[in-house]
């Protein structure tokens, strides 16, 4: 059996791989910093399972997850991430993600998605099935955000300048400007003291944080 790990910070690939390797038969676990290598990896190798954070330079995982399905990809791939799992979680299931997982979690609970989506089975937690269900009757306008806009969300609802937003994500200034457009168009709102305002009460506000 193959697994491949894809995150950009070495740690925790490392404590991925050890895990793995004491739970299961994996003789092959390979390693990917990023997007790129990821889909690079995934082309010439058919692996049982991946594990892929969201967050990362370049291409992220999300990108990354959508670019594997339109390629005709089909190895499960589960989603590891920081992010809160409003923020994320049914639009990678929708995207073709075989289930998300929050990194902190317990190792049992690693331990049993892997074995779920491995087996052909999605996995999620009890409130991401819930609000995947409430989905299929309800839709909003933040969902229509992609990985990036989102990101660029949680960053203006934390206070943060669109200068700061533009080095944290090694993004221009103008990119960031143009995602901060996009967003309060698509929400229909007309500054960052509405957005603020949104994030806080659709409960969309993560706190500080780094990209992991």
């Amino acid at each position: 059996m193959k697994v491949l790990i894809v995150d950009d910070h070495s740690i925790v690939r490392k404590g991925l791989k050890v895990i793995l390797s004491k739970e299961f038969n994996f003789p092959e676990i390979h390693e990917a910093p990023d997007g790129m290598q990821a889909l690079h990896l995934s082309r010439i190798h058919t692996f049982n399972v991946i594990l892929m954070n969201i967050i990362m330079p370049g291409i992220n995982g999300l990108e990354t997850l959508i670019q594997m399905r339109a390629e005709g990809i089909k190895t499960p791939i589960l989603m590891v991430s920081a992010q809160e799992e409003s923020a994320f979680a049914l639009r990678c299931i929708k995207a073709g993600a075989t289930g998300y997982l929050n990194k902190s979690c317990v190792i049992d609970e690693l331990v049993k998605a892997v074995q779920r989506v491995i087996s052909g089975r999605k996995y999620v937690s009890e409130k991401v099935a819930d609000e995947l269900a409430n989905s299929i009757h309800n839709s909003n306008d933040f969902d229509q955000l992609s990985a990036r806009e989102i990101e660029v969300f949680e960053l203006i609802s934390n206070g943060k300048t669109v200068t700061l937003i533009a080095q944290a994500m090694s993004l221009s200034v103008n990119t960031v400007s143009t995602y901060r457009s996009r967003i309060l168009e698509k929400l229909k709102l007309q500054n960052n003291s509405e957005l603020i305002r949104y994030a806080i009460q659709n409960n969309r506000i993560i706190g500080e944080r780094c990209f992991a």
